[in-house]
Order: C-alpha cells, then structure tokens, then sequence
C-alpha cells in the first residue's frame, strides 16, 4: 500500500508539472524555453492519458485531481492543436481535383549531416524520382556521397555547408529563377525557386530550413523573419509551394504567421499532424517538416516515408498546378544554376 501511495503522489506530481508546462506554453512570449513547449503537445497529450490511466490505479483516493489535471493538459494541448486532429475540418481536399493539370512529385527531407547512411537516402531518391528535391543539412560529403543520383536532374543547386544548415535543391522541371539567400539568419539559407511545369504552369517554390527555437534565446527576429519568409516571393505568383524543416510544428504562432501572412493552405489540417520527427519515434512525435500550398498548387497525394537513418522522416508529395491560374511571365530571369 505505502509503495502504491508513493507512485500515485508521483503521478499526480508528473501531472501537475505537465500542467503547470501547458499554462506557461499559451504565454505569448518569444523566449526560446517557452517555444519549444508547442513542439511537445502531442506528446504530452499522450504522456498525460498515459499518467491519467495509472493515476486511477495508483491515487484512488485522490481521482478527482487525476482526472482534473490531466483533462487540463490534455484540453489545452489539444485546444492548440485542433486544426491537426482528424476532428477538424480539412482545409484542402485530397486527393484534389487535378484533371487537366500538370504534376510533379516531391521529396523534402533533412538528411541528419552526420547520418552515413549515404547509400539508403540514394535508394530512396531512385525509388521515388522525384521531379523536385529538396535535402537539407546537406554538406560536401553529402554531395558527393549523392552525385550519381543529382546528376541526373537537369538543374541543380547546392550551398553544402559544415553547421548543420546546407541545402541541396535539384528538378527536371524548367527553372525561370532560383536563389538561396540568408533569409532568417546568415549560414541558414532560404530557397526561391520559379518553376513551369510541362504545360507552362508557372509556380514558385519556398524551400525554409531555419533554426529551432532554443532555451535562453530570442525567438523574436527568427519570427519575423519566417513569416516574412512566405509572405514576399521574388516574383509575387499567386501560386506557391512551401516546404522544408521548419524546425517548428504547423499549430505554432510562428508557422500560423507564416500562413496568415503568405496565404497559405495545410493539407495535413484535418487529418493528423503527419509527424517526421524523432524518425525512430514518430508515432508519438512531432511534425517539423511542413507542406503548404497557395492557390493553383493542388495536393494529389501526400505522406511521410519510412525512416532512412536520419532523425527526420522524408516528406513525399504530389502536386500539380492549375494552368488557368498561371501568372505573366516574369522579367529578368536567372541563369541556369547559378544564384542572385
């Protein structure tokens, strides 16, 4: 009995922090401590049934406060998420409606710089062909490990880099621009491309990979920046495609902003929250890699792939592009491979 009333004092405890974490998560602050708490409502909504169930076992004489505490973790965590639960309405339907309309399949996928499972993320890229690719914390080794596959695009462009933030972007599609600028900090670059599909439907394509919120720092310039990041492309098409880790998960204030602000629509919304990360846990991890579309960009299929080595899960979609929502042509267009 003594051993039984310790665990249950423990449980409540367990839940007591967990609510205490959800309050401070809705304080509107852009400290990195309390940031990183919207990465972990998923998790903690499933921690917090799990510490529920044993609260009942364990504290029989104190259920009420059981139930009490964890209906507020779970309330407020789900509350935050709702838009990534299968209750909620679905913002986008898929499959769409795509007859008429060129397609194109994407892979986006943070490759662990450190993972040297060079040979499994190569199987994957020849598995799937996809017509845009975009890799993330790609260095030289990497580049050079994933040659024989990128050298069968037709354009290419890389910024290999040593912390963590390089970048590797390869199509068959045709390219009228295609940049990788600094755009939420130096060493973390952001990718403009504008791309046609086979019928001459034009679209851009954002490419973010940004640094993750961290305890003791400012999320305050990071935030601006990504929301800027989707609300101002080079050319100013209707039509968008965003994709990347985010290193943020879709229901943050940050990535909300970045909706608001650029338009954008989630073909997760309605249907879970599509989680790629920690790969060897996803199923009760959180989703970091995102997949948004403005306007003409449909979504025909979209799922997260096995996992490669890498503590991400690749991003596989499908998306075409309405011819009828193509905007005029564009001045002033950048040589093949090459950047601003």
């Amino acid at each position: 009995m003594k051993t039984r009333s310790i665990a249950g004092k423990a449980v409540i405890g367990l839940l007591a922090l967990l609510a205490v974490a959800a309050i401070i998560s809705l304080w509107g602050t852009n400290r990195g401590a309390v940031r990183v708490l919207d990465t972990l409502r998923e998790p903690t909504i499933y921690l917090a049934a799990i510490l529920v169930v044993a609260g009942i076992f364990l504290a029989r004489s104190k259920t009420v406060w059981v139930l009490a505490l964890g209906a507020l973790v779970i309330g407020i965590n789900l509350w935050r998420m709702w838009p990534y639960t299968f209750l909620a309405p679905a913002q986008v339907p898929l499959p769409e409606d795509v007859d008429g309309m060129s397609c194109a399949k994407v892979l986006s996928f943070n490759v662990l710089q450190t993972n040297d499972r060079y040979d499994a993320t190569a199987r994957l890229i020849e598995a799937e062909q996809p017509d845009i690719l975009l890799l993330m914390e790609t260095n030289q080794v990497w580049l050079d490990a994933l040659q024989p596959q990128l050298a069968r695009y037709g354009y290419t462009l890389t910024r290999p880099l040593e912390n963590k933030y390089g970048m590797v972007f390869a199509t068959t599609l045709q390219v009228d621009r295609a940049e990788m600028v600094a755009n939420t900090s130096s060493n973390t670059p952001t990718l403009y491309a504008t791309l046609r599909m086979g019928d001459g439907a034009r679209f851009e394509l954002i490419g973010l990979h940004p640094r993750p919120p961290l305890p003791g720092e400012s999320t305050a310039q990071r935030d601006a920046n990504i929301a800027r990041a989707g609300s101002r492309t080079p050319d100013m098409l209707s039509n968008v495609l965003a994709i990347g880790d985010f290193n943020d998960v879709p229901w943050s204030s940050t990535t909300q902003q970045f909706v608001h602000d650029g338009g954008f629509s989630d073909p997760r919304a309605g249907r879970g929250s599509f989680a790629t990360f920690p790969a060897d846990f996803a199923v009760a991890g959180w989703p970091l890699d995102q997949i948004f579309v403005k306007d003409g960009v449909k979504v025909e299929a979209l799922e997260i792939g096995e996992s490669v080595g890498s503590d991400h899960l690749p991003v596989l979609a499908k998306v075409c592009v309405d011819p009828a929502s193509t905007d005029a042509d564009v001045s002033g267009i950048f040589p093949a491979g090459q950047e601003e």
